[in-house]
């Protein structure tokens, strides 16, 4: 909805544009998202094309970048520092791209899941740490973090992995040897589990592909506007 030529607008015709408010107008003047208005001899403000475009391409940016980042590269160019715009508008691309690559190693990782079917039964901290090729420690280490959760024995006190226990930690041992923190696989494993399992999740994974796609089609979308927006500022 970018507009060219002249011409005034009051804060009202603007926020009809998007349905906004007069004040949600004022509000993005002063955070800096549009550039200064003039101002009558009466104090009124008169805003032009131009603001109209700097409100759009905000508005445009917002859906793939955030609100926060969004408000940034305005700033910024209105503040005529547009390699600061371009550098943040870079960093949301590297986000986008990093989630992108979680999302692949995390249906990875669940694709390569071995089936722990529940008549294997129980384990040991040894069996368990000898077949993931670990250090018990590292289970221990684990357990602390919450990503598996093995019960006592009640009579020796050791502890015992059972079939779900088990694929809590492969699932953890693939998501380690791909760099991911514990609190990261920790968030997932807790997915894993209030779903009943691995075959539930498989929704979750749709949706996040699906959020991903749009983040992506938005930050072109964004882009768009930007860039007109700074082929008309002066």
């Amino acid at each position: 909805m970018g507009l060219q030529g002249g011409g005034r607008l009051r804060p009202v015709d603007l926020a009809r544009l998007y349905g906004l408010s007069t004040q949600a107008i004022r509000n993005y003047e002063a955070a800096g998202i549009l550039p200064d208005a003039d101002r009558s001899p009466y104090g009124y403000r008169a805003y032009t094309p131009l603001h109209a475009n700097a409100l759009h391409a905000f508005l445009a940016l917002v859906p793939g970048h955030g609100h926060q980042t969004a408000t940034a590269i305005m700033q910024a160019v209105n503040r005529d520092t547009v390699e600061d715009a371009l550098r943040l508008i870079d960093e949301s691309h590297a986000q986008l791209l990093d989630d992108r690559r979680t999302l692949q190693a995390v249906e990875a990782a669940l694709r390569d899941l071995e089936p722990v079917p529940q008549e294997r039964g129980d384990t040991f901290v040894g069996p368990l740490s000898r077949r993931l090729g670990i250090r018990p420690a590292t289970l221990r280490k684990w357990e602390r973090a919450g990503l598996v959760r093995p019960r006592r024995d009640p009579r020796t006190g050791y502890r015992v992995y059972s079939a779900a226990d088990v694929r809590d930690a492969l699932l953890a041992h693939q998501l380690r040897r791909g760099g991911y923190l514990l609190e990261q696989i920790a968030a997932l494993i807790g997915q894993v589990r209030s779903a009943g399992g691995v075959a539930p999740l498989e929704s979750t994974l749709r949706d996040w592909r699906a959020r991903l796609a749009a983040r992506s089609r938005a930050m072109l979308t964004g882009a768009a506007a930007l860039h007109a927006y700074l082929g008309c500022r002066p």
